[in-house]
C-alpha cells in the first residue's frame, strides 16, 4: 500500500485573501502566475512586479509622468522601427535604413511599392496608413518624404515626433538642411541617424548629446585625413 501523500503546507497570511479584482474576474497577477496571460494584454502594476502588486496612489503616477521630459517620454514609449526611407517627390530614394533582415530584392520591391502609395496620397490625407502587417508614418518636409514603418502596436504620434526630431538634428548640423545636403553628405545623414536610432530603437533623444558625438567624429576624421610626416606616422615626433 502506497504511503499517503504529505499534507499541503498552509498558505501565508498575505495569500489567503485574494484581491478584490479576483472576486469579479481573474486579475492580471493571478493570470501571470497561472500562465494564462493572453498575447497583446498589457500587464498591470501587480503583474509587472511592483512591490506588493499595488497600483500607484492618486496623483503619484501623474507626478512621475510630469517629471519626465519630452525626450524621456519618447525614449520609453516608442517601440521598434522596422525601416526608414527618405525619398523625393520624384520617387528618388535618398536614404534607407533597414532594421530587419531582408534580401536586397525584397527591399527594392517594398521600397518601390511604399513610395508609390505615399506619393499617390493627397496632401490633406492622414499621415498614418496601414500597410501589410505594419503601420506606416510619413511626413513631408520641403521636397523630401520621411517615411517610417513600425509595428502594429506602436504609437503613431510618437513616431511622428521621432521623425521631427531627426529633421531637427539634420537642420542643426547642416544649417537649414535641404535635399542637396543629404545627397552630397549622405554619410553624415547616416551617422546622425545611427547616433539617434540603433537597431530600430531610440538611443538618445538629446540633440546636444547627438551633435556632440558627431562633432567628435568629425574631429577624428580631420585628424586622420591631415597630412603627417614619416616620423609622426611612426610615433617618433
Amino acid at each position: 500500500v502506497a504511503p499517503p501523500p504529505p499534507p499541503t503546507p498552509p498558505l501565508p497570511d498575505n495569500l489567503r485573501k485574494l484581491p478584490r479584482a479576483c472576486e469579479r474576474r481573474v486579475c492580471d497577477a493571478c493570470a501571470v502566475h497561472d500562465g494564462r496571460v493572453t498575447a497583446g494584454v498589457a500587464p498591470t502594476a501587480a503583474a509587472s512586479g511592483r512591490e506588493g502588486g499595488n497600483f500607484p496612489r492618486n496623483g503619484e503616477g501623474s507626478r512621475r509622468e510630469r517629471g519626465r521630459g519630452r525626450g524621456s517620454r519618447l525614449l520609453h514609449v516608442a517601440g521598434m522601427m522596422r525601416f526608414m526611407l527618405l525619398f523625393s517627390r520624384q520617387g528618388k530614394l535618398r536614404l534607407q535604413k533597414w532594421y530587419i533582415a531582408m534580401s536586397e530584392r525584397e527591399k527594392k520591391k517594398l521600397g518601390r511599392e511604399l513610395m508609390q502609395i505615399v506619393l499617390g496620397r493627397k496632401p490633406k490625407m492622414c499621415s498614418f496608413l496601414e500597410w501589410k502587417d505594419l503601420k506606416v508614418v510619413y511626413k513631408r518636409y520641403a521636397s523630401l518624404y520621411f517615411c517610417c514603418a513600425i509595428e502594429d502596436q506602436d504609437n503613431e504620434l510618437l513616431t511622428l515626433e521621432l521623425i521631427h526630431r531627426y529633421v531637427e538634428l539634420l537642420d542643426k548640423y547642416f544649417g537649414s538642411v535641404c535635399e542637396l545636403d543629404i545627397i552630397f553628405n549622405f554619410e553624415k545623414a547616416y551617422f546622425i541617424l545611427d547616433e539617434f536610432i540603433m537597431g530600430g530603437e531610440i538611443q538618445d533623444t538629446s540633440k546636444k548629446n547627438v551633435l556632440k558625438a558627431i562633432e567628435q567624429a568629425d574631429l577624428m576624421q580631420e585628424d586622420d585625413e591631415s597630412p603627417r610626416s614619416v616620423l609622426e606616422e611612426m610615433g617618433l615626433a
